[in-house]
C-alpha cells in the first residue's frame, strides 16, 4: 500500500516528535496528528515555539519545517482516521491503578477507546501501527476489535516501538540504531510490514530496520527496557557499598565498563531512574511472567524496581541524617524536578519521592527547574498524595511546604542544604561561592547525579556528599 496519509492518534512525548521528523523526512505524505485534548493541540499549533508542549533538542526546529506544510495538528480524530491509510496509536497506557493487575499491568482502556473508534468511522483499508508500549499479544486484542466491526474493511496491525530516549529525541528518531517492526508473516501482513519499511528508508538504511512477528516486536521493548534499568539499579546497589567501603562508583563503574563484554552504557550511578517507560515497562514485565505462571522471573525483574526505590529514599534519607536527623521547618532547595536534563517530563521523576519523604519529616521544599512548570510539579505531587488515599484539604496542606521558583538564587536563598536531582548543565555554571554565602552555616549540598566536582565545592565551604562516594 503506497501511503499518502498518515494519522497519529496522541500528542505527547511519543506521538509529536515522531510524526515531526517523519513529516520532515517525508514531504510527499500528509502527517496529521489527533489528540483529544485540546489546550495540547493548541499548544502544538502555537505560533511562539517555545510553547510548544514538549521539550526536546531540536524539535521547534523540525516542527517549523514541516508545520503547516505536511504537518498538521487537530482535535479532529474522526476525519484524520477517515482520510488516512495508515494509523499510528501513540495514547498513553499508564499502570493500572484500579482492578486486576492493580499497580503492574498496563492500562489499556486508551489503546481500546482508538481501536473502537477507527473500527467505526474506518470505510477504507488501514495499517494500524502499536507505538505506545503495549503488552505481549495486545495486538490481538486491536485485530479482533478491528475485525468485528462489520464494515468489510481490510486492518493489519503492526508493531513498531520506539526507543527514544528524551532529552535526545530527535537525534535518535534521525540517527535510530535501529528500528523494529513487527507484523503478521501472511502476505497481507508482509505487504503492510514492507508499507512503514518504505516510510524509514527515506532516512535510515535498510541495514537499521528490523522486522519480526508481532509478538516478538511487542515482547522486544519491554526486554530492552527492562535491560537497561538492570543496569541502573545494578551500579546503584553498588554506589551504596562504595559509599560504605570508601570506594568510589565512579572509578567502579569505569573500570568495569572497558570490559568489552559489560560497556560503559548505563553505569552512571545516581538517584534513580524516572520517566514513564522503565517502571511502568518493567511493571507491566513482572506482572506477564505472574500471569504465565513464572513467579521466580517475575521477583528478579521486581528486585530492579525496587532496588531503584531503595536509592530514591536512601539518597532522601541521608539529607535527613546529615541535618542532624531532623529538616522539621528547615528549608531545602531543590534544583532540577525533570527526571533528567533537556526534557520537562517530571513523569516518576525522583523529585517526587524525594520531596515527598522529607515533607513527611516536615520539611519546606524549594525548587527550582529551568522547564518544568509550578503547575506540573503541584500536579505531580497532588497525584502522588491522591493515589495515597488523602483528601483535597490534606493534600492542600502538604502543597503548602512546597515552593516553585523562577530564579535558582532565590530558591536556594536561605536553605539548610540544597540537593541536585536533575542534572542540568546549566547548574555547574551558578555563582556557587555567592549561594554559600547566602545560606545557613553548615551548608550542605547532596549531588544526587554525580556530576558536580565535589573538591570545587568543599574548597568553596560546602559539605559536599555526592552518591556513591
Amino acid at each position: 500500500m503506497k501511503i499518502k496519509n498518515i494519522c497519529c492518534i496522541g500528542a505527547g512525548y511519543v506521538g509529536g516528535p515522531t510524526m515531526a521528523v517523519i513529516a520532515m523526512k517525508c514531504p510527499h505524505i500528509k502527517v496529521t496528528v489527533v489528540d483529544l485534548n485540546a489546550d495540547r493541540i493548541d499548544s502544538w499549533n502555537d505560533e511562539n515555539l517555545e510553547n510548544l508542549p514538549i521539550y526536546e533538542p531540536g524539535l521547534a526546529e523540525v516542527i517549523e519545517q514541516s508545520r503547516g506544510r505536511n504537518l498538521f495538528f487537530s482535535t479532529d480524530v474522526k476525519s484524520a482516521i477517515i482520510e488516512s491509510e495508515m494509523i499510528f496509536i501513540a495514547v498513553n497506557t499508564p499502570t493500572k491503578t484500579y482492578g486486576e493487575g492493580k499497580g503492574m499491568a498496563s492500562d489499556l482502556k486508551f489503546v481500546e477507546l482508538c481501536a473502537r473508534q477507527i473500527a467505526e468511522v474506518s470505510t477504507t483499508d488501514k495499517i494500524i501501527v502499536e507505538k505506545s508500549t503495549l503488552p505481549v499479544r495486545t495486538a490481538e486484542t486491536i485485530q479482533t476489535i478491528l475485525t468485528s466491526n462489520g464494515n468489510n474493511v481490510n486492518f493489519e496491525v503492526l508493531s513498531n516501538p520506539e526507543f527514544l530516549a528524551e532529552g535526545t529525541a530527535i537525534h535518535d528518531l534521525l540517527n535510530a540504531d535501529r528500528v523494529l517492526i513487527g507484523g503478521n508473516q501472511s502476505s497481507r501482513g508482509q505487504n503492510a510490514i514492507q508499507s512503514l519499511v518504505d516510510i524509514y528508508l527515506n532516512w535510515l538504511s535498510p541495514k537499521h530496520i528490523l522486522t519480526t512477528n508481532v509478538w516478538s516486536s511487542e515482547l522486544s521493548k519491554l526486554t530492552a527496557n527492562a535491560f537497561l534499568a538492570q543496569r541502573i539499579s545494578s551500579i546503584n546497589a553498588m554506589s551504596a557499598l562504595c559509599e560504605a567501603t570508601g570506594a568510589d562508583v565512579d572509578e567502579v563503574a569505569n573500570a568495569i565498563g572497558t570490559d568489552s563484554r559489560i560497556g560503559p552504557k548505563f553505569l552512571k550511578a545516581s538517584i534513580g531512574f524516572g520517566g514513564s517507560c522503565f517502571q511502568k515497562d518493567i511493571l507491566n514485565l513482572v506482572y506477564l511472567c505472574r500471569h504465565f505462571n513464572l513467579p521466580e522471573v517475575a521477583d528478579y525483574w521486581e528486585q530492579v524496581i525496587i532496588l531503584n526505590d531503595y536509592q530514591k529514599h536512601r539518597f532522601a534519607k541521608k539529607i535527613i541524617n546529615k541535618l542532624f536527623n531532623t529538616v522539621s521547618d528547615k528549608k531545602i532547595a531543590m534544583l532540577g524536578w525533570a527526571f533528567k536534563k533537556d526534557t520537562n517530563d517530571s513523569r516518576e521523576s525522583a523529585a517526587i519521592y524525594v520531596s515527598e519523604y522529607l515533607i513527611e519529616d516536615g520539611a519546606e521544599v524549594h525548587v527550582f527547574d529551568p522547564k518544568v512548570s509550578e503547575k506540573m510539579i503541584k500536579m505531580d505531587m497532588s497525584y502522588l498524595w491522591g493515589q495515597k488515599g488523602l483528601n483535597e484539604a490534606q493534600i492542600s496542606n502538604k502543597l503548602s511546604q512546597i515552593k516553585v521558583y523562577n530564579d535558582p538564587y532565590k530558591a536556594v536563598e536561605n536553605s539548610h542544604a540544597i540537593a541536585i536531582i536533575t542534572e542540568w548543565d546549566e547548574f555547574r555554571d551558578y555563582d556557587w561561592t555567592t549561594i554559600y554565602k547566602k545560606m545557613y552555616k553548615p551548608a550542605f549540598i547532596f549531588d544526587g547525579r554525580g556530576f558536580l566536582d565535589k573538591d570545587k565545592f568543599n574548597k568553596i565551604g560546602f559539605d559536599f556528599y555526592s552518591i556513591g562516594k
